[in-house]
């Protein structure tokens, strides 16, 4: 559902922040984040916050946005199971299974990573918003794999500072379409699609560069078994940049072809993109140490790579 608004004399001229802060009796910052976030929409378009209206120019807002859970409140406590990699007073490292949001968002109010963690651990940091207190990065639901969560607010600013200077590596598995040789390096920018808010295109408008390198670790007959890591980390990366280039991740059902593989004459379902964080490194943030934290290859993964090694 949505709400659309045709602009008169009054309103020409107007920034667009300000009409929709003054026409859904929101603050600024929220209309800001609503149209940021790709909640606004001028004449089929997405355009700034800063944006002057023009008459007759219809203006669309989508009601998801109204249903994101309020930041005031705040986190509540789960007892979910996580699987925690390393712990210390400052930071925590957990393998995060698939089909697990990190932080609570529209659709997904709890039931998040973060709600198992309020739960689980003493203290969060208090850096960040209310519902992601300490994220200093994420994985899509879908995708499985080792994640770090800052639990104190010099840790939070300190991996922060690391992940702008590139100071952190993050190494990914990916089973793609097509047959693949060698290694390689992927250089095409990524934006918000113009098309589609929820998506991310290399085509977009409004792009930022982004860099994803690749090593094939093992062949099949019409798929591949690839190492990937990220020289940037933009939105959706490794399945928009594979995706562009022919290869999509497999069972990925926003960038991909089909959500099944085909073995002889049978079509075997993927339930979800086959992406996993396999390992991450990174000097701790108040220590200094050289980290070093891995999580193996899921077993739905590991029968799929099973089921295309016989084929």
């Amino acid at each position: 559902m949505s709400h659309i608004f045709n602009v008169d004399s009054v309103n020409e001229g107007k920034r667009l922040d300000v009409f929709i802060s003054e026409k859904l009796n929101l603050s600024r910052t929220k209309a800001q984040e609503a149209i940021e976030n790709g909640f606004i929409k001028v004449n089929n378009s997405l355009k700034s916050k800063s944006y002057k209206l023009k008459l007759n120019d219809f203006v669309e807002f989508l009601d998801e946005f109204l249903n994101e859970p309020e930041e005031k409140e705040g986190l509540i406590p789960q007892n979910i199971p996580i699987n925690v990699i390393y712990q210390d007073e400052y930071l925590i490292v957990v393998s995060k299974p698939a089909n697990m949001v990190v932080y609570p968002c529209a659709g997904h109010k709890d039931g998040t990573l973060l709600n198992a963690l309020a739960y689980h651990v003493k203290k969060l940091a208090s850096a960040g918003s209310p519902l992601r207190p300490g994220v200093v990065h994420r994985l899509d639901k879908d995708t499985s794999g080792v994640i770090v969560i800052a639990l104190d607010d010099k840790a939070y600013y300190g991996l922060v500072e690391a992940f702008k200077k590139r100071q952190i590596t993050k190494e990914y598995l990916a089973i793609v379409y097509g047959e693949l040789k060698g290694s390689g390096r992927i250089i095409l920018p990524i934006g918000r699609a113009d098309y589609d808010r929820k998506k991310m295109s290399t085509k977009a408008k409004k792009a930022k560069s982004a860099i994803t390198e690749w090593e094939v670790l093992e062949n099949f007959k019409n798929y591949t078994l690839v190492k990937v890591r990220i020289i940037t980390g933009r939105t959706h990366q490794i399945r928009v940049h594979f995706s562009a280039t022919g290869h999509p991740v497999i069972g990925d059902k926003t960038y991909g072809r089909k959500t099944y593989i085909e073995f002889g004459n049978r079509k075997i379902p993927v339930l979800r993109q086959m992406l996993h964080a396999r390992k991450i490194e990174f000097n701790h943030p108040i220590t200094g140490e050289a980290l070093k934290f891995e999580s193996p290859m899921p077993e739905d993964m590991k029968e799929i790579v099973e089921i295309l090694s016989k084929n």
